[in-house]
């Protein structure tokens, strides 16, 4: 009676280092930039004001949907995506290792995974 939670442990416990080692998905249009928030909807972005669209989306280290107001911080790396109007629509807080990455092979990665899909 007691083995089956056990398995179920354990096999848990196995998959943790998996779920912790993933690429996140870039588009190939993602640009590089230094972010620090400021009053929303604004964020200042490569020491230019720049405004979020209204259905902005912003992802920290973790993957995690982060609040425009709960951002703290100055100089965060970030990857990021403008809509039609200019406007910036997708940010993505990277993490050192990533930062460390030029994005132009993270994006290049994400173009070849796509196009080996069926």
């Amino acid at each position: 009676m007691w083995l089956r939670p056990l398995l179920l442990l354990l096999l848990s416990i196995a998959m943790l280092p998996a779920a912790h080692a993933f690429e996140r998905p870039f588009p190939a249009q993602a640009k590089r930039g230094k972010m620090t928030p400021a009053s929303f909807p604004d964020i200042v972005i490569g020491g230019r004001l720049r405004q979020l669209s209204p259905g902005a989306r912003i992802w920290n280290e973790d993957n995690l949907l982060q609040m425009p107001a709960s951002l703290r911080g100055s100089g965060l790396a970030v990857n990021y995506t403008e809509d039609a109007n200019g406007h910036i629509d997708r940010v993505w807080i990277l993490t050192a290792d990533e930062a460390s990455e030029p994005i132009t092979k993270q994006t290049q990665t994400q173009t070849q995974t796509n196009s080996k899909a069926p």
